[in-house]
Order: C-alpha cells, then structure tokens, then sequence
C-alpha cells in the first residue's frame, strides 16, 4: 500500500481524464476531511530572497475541491509562493495550513497528502512512458503487476496508451505535460499544486490539459495552479488570486474582477495613430483611471461607469480634435482588469496563447 494508504484508479469518461469517486477509500492523511476547514488556509506568508521581499504578507484560502488560480505574470512571485505551500521553501513571516496540517511544524503531513507539478516535465527521457510511470509507481510502494497496472491506468486516462512504450524524448510538449501530470496521480493526492502547467504549449495541446484538469476537480480534487495566462485563469478557476510584485492585490471569480474595474469598458480605435499620446492623455484625464492601448496601438480602452458616460467622453474628445474611427462599449476581459488593477501594461500577462 503507497504511503497515506491512499489507492484508486483512473478511468476515462467523454474524452476527459477523470479520478473515480471511490478514491483513498481506505485512510485519508489527518486533517484532509477536516469539516469546514479550507485546502489552504495560509495569512501573511512572506519571503525574502536578501533584500528582496518575493512573498509580501499574502493571505490565502482555497476551498475543497475547486480550481484555484494565482495570476501574474513572469516575476510576480508566483512559483515562490507555491513552494512555499509545498513545503519547498521556508516561509520568512506568515503561518498556514495545508489539509488541515500546519505547514512549519508538520511539514512531512503536508507532503504526504499533496502533489506537484513544476513549470517543466521532471521526466526520464532515456526511458518509455510507462517505464517512467511504473518506476515511480514502484517507488510510492506498488509491487510487481500492480505498478504496472497503476501505469496502464494513467497512461489509458491520459490518451497516452499510444506511445507508452516510446521513448519520452519523442513525445511532443503536450504529450510530456501530460504524462508529468500522470506521474503526480500515481498516488492521488487531496491537493494538486500546477505551476504553469500550460507553458510552451501550443493552443490544441493546452485546451487538452485544460480538459484534464478540469476532470480532475470534478473528481474533488483540489487544484492549486499558477498561470500567466489570463484566458486560462478565466477558463478554469472557481476563484483567481493576483499577484505582483510579491504582493496580492486582487482576489474574487472572473465575473467579481470584472465588476470590480466598473460596469463597462469603452473602446476606442483611433483614425490617425498619430494621436496616440494625446488621446491617450485626455482619454486618461477624462476617465480617472489608466488607459490602455492595444499592442498595434490604434486603439484605446478604460473603464466607464454608464452609457452617459461613455457618450460624455467621446464627445470632449471629438471637442479636442481627436479623430475617432469607432468605438463600442463592453464588459472588460480579464487582461483589462489585470491592467487596470495594476496600472502597467507592461506587467500584464498573456492572453490565451499569444
């Protein structure tokens, strides 16, 4: 029996990897079904790397069984906090819980009821799939047929039973994503951290992941990721964290972040881009917030309050002899959000696979 005595199997349904309901059926680590208690639990961690402050008090809840997005983008701080909640990395300030289990003085409790994925695969490209997956079954304690047997069923639920006897050095990106999220299931943990799980990948092979870990949630369990995708977090997460510059300056649902920026965004496309800079100026001016500009820099957005408003600010501009091509007035994406949470756009991570 692997460690914890958690066991169970991997099954496929509609084309989505999922977890059975009958998973750890014997004991679950103490502190895992603790009623109430969230997954994460942490206030005011903070790390510092010298003079450099990473993690600046961040409070945290993730609740049981959802997906859990941290968004920021490349240097925010992200992967340290994560490490953190892995027991990677000692905390500086702070204290949390994980699965019930306090993460400073019961650190080997945490380990044993959670998993992770880096940023890349930890895999032996010199072996096949399943001799990867059969190698570290072996380790969490499966003996003879039923490492391998655990290894099939991963590799079945992952659509990797095609090339379970190729080496993994020939596996395309999506392919070794996969099986490095495979090789986290061998034994299923209550808490799942992905750090980035998508990177590099193209659209198909992250829309594949998606599915994946969405079928994994649907099973309950709990989903920690990071992302610097913003069509990812608003894809996948019940709840989506912002971070920058060690600090978290955002927390709510997608639909909550969005209001939080206003009822609307007013878009406007410029007729002679060389405008920009003084339309960007009034229109900033006029709005009382930051304006943002599209990268082939004919258009400008920011957040409007009501029609009225919108139609008050068109009109002082076309008043300031700038020329406007069109506009319109929507609801704003979660990369307008992030920008107008932070007022850089040079900070805001990508969108979709861009």
């Amino acid at each position: 029996m692997p460690p914890g005595g958690l066991t169970g199997r991997v099954i496929r349904a509609n084309d989505t990897a999922i977890m059975t309901d009958t998973i750890a059926v014997t004991s679950l680590p103490a502190g895992v079904a603790s009623a109430g208690a969230p997954a994460v639990f942490a206030r005011g961690l903070t790390k510092r790397f010298g003079a450099v402050t990473a993690i600046d008090r961040v409070d945290l809840e993730v609740p049981h069984g959802t997906i859990f997005a941290i968004l920021g983008p490349n240097g925010a701080g992200k992967t340290t906090l994560m490490r953190m909640l892995a027991t990677l990395a000692r905390p500086d300030a702070g204290a949390a819980t994980v699965m019930g289990h306090d993460l400073l003085t019961a650190p080997g409790e945490v380990r044993g009821c959670i998993a992770m994925t880096g940023q890349f695969a930890s895999l032996d490209e010199d072996l096949t799939g399943r001799e990867n997956l059969v190698l570290l079954a072996r380790l969490w304690g499966f003996r003879g047929r039923a490492a391998w047997a655990r290894a099939d069923d991963l590799l079945a639920a992952f659509d990797l039973a095609d090339a379970a006897r190729r080496q993994v050095r020939t596996y395309s990106g999506g392919m070794r994503r996969r099986l490095d999220i495979a090789a986290s299931l061998v034994v299923t943990p209550g808490l799942l951290f992905l750090d980035e799980p998508t990177t590099g990948l193209d659209p198909k092979a992250r829309q594949g992941v998606w599915r994946m870990i969405r079928g994994l949630a649907s099973s309950g369990v709990t989903i920690l990721l990071t992302t610097q995708y913003l069509e990812e977090a608003d894809q996948l997460a019940a709840r989506i964290a912002v971070i920058d510059h060690g600090r978290k300056i955002a927390e709510g649902t997608s639909r909550e972040l969005k209001a939080a920026t206003g009822s609307g965004f007013l878009h406007v496309t410029l007729a002679d881009t060389g405008q920009l800079e003084a339309a960007r100026g009034q229109l900033a001016r006029l709005l009382g917030a930051p304006v943002q500009h599209s990268p082939e820099g004919g258009a400008l957005s920011g957040p409007v309050a009501s029609a009225v408003e919108a139609n008050r600010v068109l009109g002082a501009l076309t008043a300031a002899g700038i020329e406007i091509a069109g506009f319109s007035m929507g609801s704003p994406s979660l990369e307008e959000v992030f920008f107008a949470l932070t007022g850089n756009a040079e900070a805001a991570p990508e969108e979709g696979g861009r």
